[in-house]
């Protein structure tokens, strides 16, 4: 009976595994096998940390290179060839496009045009969205309502809105100038005049654009410890005083990226003097508010493509160079903000 008992264990023990699974493997081997799938794992971990924040970034890249660096070195490179639509020849003359453009009485009133209302929008602007947000910062009731109402504007339409204020801005029955008759001030042509028809522009710029740099300073100063205006209010400083010596200093880097997004911006305005008043790609009949960004598109309806790329390589380097000033004031004034 033992004997028979013993059969049956043996049997039982060199059966079939289990589930049809194989024996384990001996020790040594199995091992090996744990150390080549830790070092694969590893390596794999190792590739995927180098690479993958370059795959995440690749769409981006492309797009800009297809839609962005590629029409850039394009135009640079139709600047040098006078090149029309009207011809299919187009003949390289280097920079003559340039010379020209230097000597051009066109270009450079665009160019005074473009910073005079830019200055004008832009200076007010700014300063308005401070203050502004420095209200909405405070406790105040339906705050989420006057958030969204300044944001309005912006995405408003820019044909309504300059259709709005050209009849605002009219000679004979514009809103504007029946409230300055009650003062004793006769009627305005604001698109006849430099002065009139950059400030009636300049209005416009800032309706739109107000509200949303508001908006962006406000979620500035969301960041600044509330511990710092609790002390200066039990040191009695005021809400200008505020302002001056604890908001602004400590927004100083938004204030930074807004003056400059601004001036990119101010220098690319095409709709605002393109639709004021009647359409005119000359901007009035004088050129008083045609600016760089509409001398451009003038160039382009003309099919003067070379020459237009001329200028728009022109603007280019002139919007850097304004950028470049308005960063080194701004760093500049960083004693004076704190």
């Amino acid at each position: 009976m033992a004997a028979d008992g013993a059969d049956r264990v043996a049997v039982i023990g060199s059966g079939p595994p289990a589930h049809g699974r194989e024996p384990a493997p001996p020790y040594g081997e199995g091992r090996s096998g744990r150390m080549r799938r830790t070092a694969r794992r590893q390596w794999v971990h190792r590739v995927d940390r180098a690479v993958s924040p370059y795959a995440y970034v690749t769409p981006f890249f492309l797009v800009f290179a297809a839609f962005g660096l590629f029409p850039l070195v394009y135009t640079a490179w139709v600047s040098l060839h006078d090149w029309s639509l009207l011809s299919e020849a187009h003949k390289f003359v280097g920079l003559d496009n340039y010379r020209t453009l230097m000597g051009d009485s066109y270009f450079w009133n665009a160019a005074f045009n473009t910073v005079s209302i830019g200055i004008l929008s832009t200076v007010p602007q700014l300063a308005l969205a401070i203050w502004l947000a420095h209200l909405l910062n405070r406790p105040l009731r339906s705050q989420t309502l006057f958030r969204v109402t300044l944001l309005l504007p912006n995405v408003t339409s820019v044909v309504a809105v300059v259709v709005i204020f050209s009849q605002l801005f009219g000679r004979d029955y514009g809103l504007i100038n029946w409230v300055l008759s009650w003062f004793g001030i006769g009627a305005i042509d604001w698109n006849a005049g430099t002065a009139t028809s950059h400030a009636a522009i300049s209005t416009m710029i800032m309706w739109r654009w107000t509200g949303y740099n508001t908006l962006i300073f406000l979620a500035a100063m969301q960041a600044v410890p509330r511990d710092l205006y609790e002390a200066a209010t039990i040191d009695g400083a005021s809400s200008f005083t505020q302002l001056r010596r604890i908001t602004i200093p400590m927004i100083r880097p938004t204030i930074v990226f807004v003056v400059i997004t601004s001036t990119i911006g101010a220098v690319q305005i095409l709709a605002e003097p393109l639709l004021f008043g009647t359409y005119s790609v000359t901007g009035g009949p004088d050129r008083q508010y045609q600016t760089l960004a509409l001398y451009i598109y003038e160039n382009f309806t003309k099919l003067d493509f070379g020459y237009a790329s001329a200028v728009s390589w022109m603007m280019f380097v002139f919007i850097v160079l304004v950028v470049a000033v308005n960063y080194a004031l701004t760093r500049r004034t960083r004693g004076s903000l704190t």
